[in-house]
């Protein structure tokens, strides 16, 4: 695996054994570079969310490597994988899952709760400083149904960001929203990749957000294949 790799799939299977053993995922092999934007197109029943959930960490796959920021997550047990995912990776949904009972500032709080090294005065400073690079800094203290569905989707991305992940595993991030709201969400997104050397895995059924990043990677039937985009028209 590329020093310069944060994730790197050799060979890797997925099978659910049942009446009849059923193989989702048949021998991917991925690896996305430091600073990527890829984005990961496939119709539905074509293994996308096991993929994605293998990724994640939150599947285990049936054979080949997954090796996460130079971690091969086959030789880790499963509190190790806890502390791999918590660290090394971050999740964008479609829907922005924030705590309506929180704050905005205390849903971006959460994650670090976790983490020993914060005291609750330098969690609200983290928190604050990440609201500020998505713009919403002056709506700390609301609760997310004050917020716009772009605010909010905004603030779930700041939240992905606090630990800053190796990579950022973002599904659908853009489906719930209109077009331009969509287009706003993606130069975000687009803002960390750059600025901040961040990896995306964008996960999208929307062929105009494909097309804006780096690489397109196709999975159908179980099987990937990869593509570079064409060329796009403007964005709104």
């Amino acid at each position: 695996m590329s020093e310069f790799s944060v994730l790197q799939l050799k060979g890797v299977r997925k099978a659910y054994e049942g009446a009849v053993r059923t193989e989702v995922l048949h021998g991917i092999d991925l690896e996305i570079a430091k600073g990527e934007f890829v984005a990961l197109i496939g119709p539905s029943g074509s293994g996308k969310s096991t993929l994605l959930n293998i990724i994640g960490l939150l599947e285990r796959p049936t054979s080949g490597q997954v090796v996460i920021a130079g971690t091969d997550v086959s030789q880790i047990d499963d509190a190790s994988l806890t502390e791999l995912r918590a660290r090394h990776l971050g999740f964008v949904f479609q829907f922005h899952h924030l705590v309506s009972a929180l704050t905005v500032a205390e849903n971006l709080m959460v994650p670090l709760a976790l983490d020993k090294h914060f005291i609750r005065y330098s969690m609200r400073k983290a928190a604050l400083a990440g609201l500020r690079q998505v713009g919403l800094e002056d709506h700390a203290d609301k609760y997310p149904n004050q917020l716009s569905g772009g605010q909010q989707q905004r603030v779930a991305i700041a939240r992905a960001l606090m630990h800053r992940p190796s990579l950022v595993l973002a599904d659908e991030p853009t489906g719930n929203l209109d077009s331009q709201t969509a287009f706003d969400v993606l130069k975000l997104l687009r803002k960390f990749n750059q600025e901040q050397g961040l990896a995306f895995l964008l996960v999208t059924h929307d062929p105009r957000i494909a097309k804006e990043c780096d690489r397109i990677v196709e999975i159908v039937d179980g099987k990937l294949t990869t593509h570079e985009p064409e060329p796009s028209a403007n964005a709104p």
